[in-house]
């Protein structure tokens, strides 16, 4: 049995019927199993992904302006449905202003505004296999000088980290290529405490691509790499892809979410 998944009531039941039993604890072993996912598996990813980029495309052709960050996240969860997720992947975050960029931040009754930076993640559940996608950009004509500077060093740190995705690579690696660029901008501690994670069934699994994760990455295996900042009471800039990790001689890792990452002003 999981012990981080056999609830107490479970326990008294199958002990209950079956005193002589000895319960041994798995562990994670169920979860390292499913790592590497197979070709049908990634398919479903693929998919997954598709459906994000569509709705999340479909938004930003919208009116933004006085529209709440509640409204938002439900019309992005709709369209999710309508172009055949099975739901979203996790509770859709949208922060709009001094929101934008906070890691899972739960909309709220905030109006977008012109000025604000608007940060978006959302993903898509198909067939029981998860994505997940961030995007940040500027409502009106021109972003602030210190809202594109504060892009590119995001940007930076992704691709970073994007581009250390290989078989072999050290998770604590990827963790660092990204985390060094946020750092030698003056980011350090702003920087949350991984850099990236699996996906699969579930929206966070296996491998954890953080400083002090063991192990390294196999090919085909599904990762997210989302960096973040976010400057309290201005906003910040979260850029967060789906890939796959494949060899340099197949292509490099295969990016699933393909929604722009140019910082558009909408």
């Amino acid at each position: 049995m999981e012990e981080h998944h056999l609830t107490v009531a479970r326990h008294r039941a199958v002990c209950s019927v079956a005193a002589r039993v000895r319960l041994n604890d798995l562990g994670t072993a169920v979860e390292q199993q499913r790592v590497v996912k197979d070709d049908e598996e990634i398919s479903s990813l693929r998919i997954a992904a598709e459906i994000a980029d569509q709705a999340l495309g479909e938004l930003l052709e919208s009116i933004l302006v006085g529209r709440t960050e509640r409204h938002l996240a439900l019309e992005l969860e709709r369209r999710l449905i309508d172009h055949g997720a099975d739901g979203a992947a996790f509770p859709t975050s949208v922060g709009t202003g001094p929101n934008s960029g906070r890691v899972g931040h739960v909309p709220t009754d905030r109006r977008v505004e012109e000025g604000d930076f608007l940060s978006v993640c959302l993903g898509a559940d198909y067939r029981g296999y998860r994505s997940e996608i961030a995007r940040t950009f500027v409502i009106g004509s021109s972003p602030a000088d210190w809202q594109i500077e504060l892009y590119e060093q995001v940007f930076a740190a992704q691709r970073a980290g994007r581009e250390a995705l290989a078989p072999g690579t050290a998770y604590r690696d990827v963790d660092r290529a990204a985390r060094t660029v946020l750092e030698a901008a003056g980011h350090g501690e702003r920087v949350g405490p991984r850099i990236g994670h699996g996906v699969g069934l579930e929206n966070d699994e296996d491998p954890r691509l953080a400083p002090s994760a063991m192990g390294k990455l196999d090919a085909c295996v599904p990762v997210t790499v989302d960096p973040g900042v976010h400057l309290p009471g201005r906003g910040g800039v979260r850029i967060d892809d789906t890939l796959v990790v494949r060899p340099e001689a197949d292509g490099g890792p295969e990016l699933l979410t393909i929604t722009t990452k140019e910082l558009l002003a909408l």
